[in-house]
């Protein structure tokens, strides 16, 4: 039998350990841990997020259609329409995102009833204050796109934006250029309309939270300043990549993009150097706020990592204004108004230019005086054989 002193002593050992694992819970890693193991032994829900990518469980979010259900089904534009609120009242904060397989596009045409030809859009009960274009530069990608414009359309509507997407399609097999792409999209969006604002958007980016608003700034935005690919993090203080922002005066002032990175890597981090040359700087909203999901991919064929890369960045101060939107050279091969964006491939050529030159053959080589003597001298002896004989 214990004694009354024992009993304290293993009461107070007992509230030792409990403070020890109190404590160790308390950090984020441990937390993890727990959850993941949690999350094991969770009966699953209804196979809906089973074998797909979702958010993290620190954040929970909602259905990005479920705010959408009350509006009206037709356009009812007057003139008296009141200009929407500055802050929609749509907007729900953290989205839930997976990847369903069998999601189609028809599917994504049907849950977004108020898209036009185009992918255009327009509040229904209200004057939109900013007028957006997304900008998505694109070559087989066709299953990332799908899921892309599944929460991309929604999420805009939630903000009470008009807005179109553009899909700019690389035509042909030669090395993938995303910032050629972009100066292309940008230059047929204002050909188009007169944007206020155009965002340049990665196909496998999907954005984690609506209240990351896709409205410029005074100065060029970096929105998506933090992905699960990083950790949610930045991972560098100079990165540009992924999501930006820019006003077509932001946009002209810094000459737009490079033409010149073919492949992989570089042109991000010579769009951001450009910003500053151009006396900008760029503005991010909070990281809880630009979280976007990236749909896991390997390194696409024909768009090798770009081995130039570093040397081309060390010469971005000499070259940003004579290599941009300036000198950017393209055909559009076709512009397509789809239900849910417009489809406008473009041949950008090669490293040699957009019409190379075609290669003549090199002439065949002289032939030396040696050769030519010997010859005369055969022909000479098989004509003399000849009389003679």
């Amino acid at each position: 039998m214990f004694s009354i002193q024992s009993k304290w002593r293993y009461l107070i050992m007992f509230l030792g350990i409990q403070l020890v694992v109190m404590a160790l819970l308390s950090r984020e890693g441990y937390q993890k841990r727990v959850t993941y193991f949690i999350r094991i032994f969770r009966k699953p829900d209804g196979g809906a997020l089973s074998g797909r990518n979702h958010t993290t469980p620190t954040i929970s979010g909602g259905d990005v259609y479920a705010n959408l259900s009350h509006l009206p089904k037709a356009h009812g534009h007057r003139d008296d329409m009141p200009y929407c609120p500055k802050t929609s009242p749509l907007i729900g904060g953290p989205i839930h995102v997976s990847f369903p397989s069998r999601l189609s596009l028809a599917e994504v045409e049907r849950k977004n009833p108020l898209v036009v030809r185009g992918g255009r859009y327009r509040p229904p009960d209200c004057v939109a204050r900013h007028r957006t274009a997304i900008i998505i530069p694109h070559r087989h990608r066709e299953h990332h796109l799908k899921f892309l414009l599944y929460y991309l359309h929604p999420f805009l509507q939630r903000q009470q934006l008009t807005y179109g997407i553009y899909v700019i399609h690389q035509a042909g097999n030669y090395t993938f250029n995303r910032a050629k792409l972009m100066n292309a999209g940008f230059r047929e969006a204002m050909k188009e309309e007169d944007w206020d604002c155009l965002f340049f958007h990665d196909v496998d980016l999907i954005p984690e939270d609506d209240r990351n608003t896709y409205v410029c700034d005074s100065n060029p935005k970096h929105a998506a300043i933090a992905m699960d690919k990083f950790g949610y993090k930045l991972p560098y203080k100079m990165y540009f990549g992924g999501v930006s922002a820019l006003t077509p005066l932001h946009y002209l002032k810094m000459n737009g993009f490079p033409n010149n990175y073919w492949g992989w890597g570089g042109e991000d981090d010579d769009i951001g150097v450009r910003v500053s040359l151009a006396g900008m700087y760029i503005t991010r909203p909070s990281l809880k706020v630009g979280r976007y999901k990236m749909i896991k991919h390997k390194l696409d064929k024909g768009n090798d990592v770009n081995p130039k890369r570093f040397n081309m960045l060390a010469k971005t101060r000499q070259t940003w204004r004579t290599d941009g939107m300036n000198t950017v050279e393209y055909e559009v091969i076709s512009r397509e108004y789809l239900p849910l964006y417009t489809n406008i491939t473009v041949n950008i050529g090669t490293e040699a230019g957009l019409h190379p030159p075609p290669r003549t053959p090199a002439p065949a080589p002289k032939a030396e005086a040696k050769d030519v003597a010997e010859k005369l001298k055969e022909n000479f002896v098989a004509r003399a054989s000849l009389r003679l004989g």
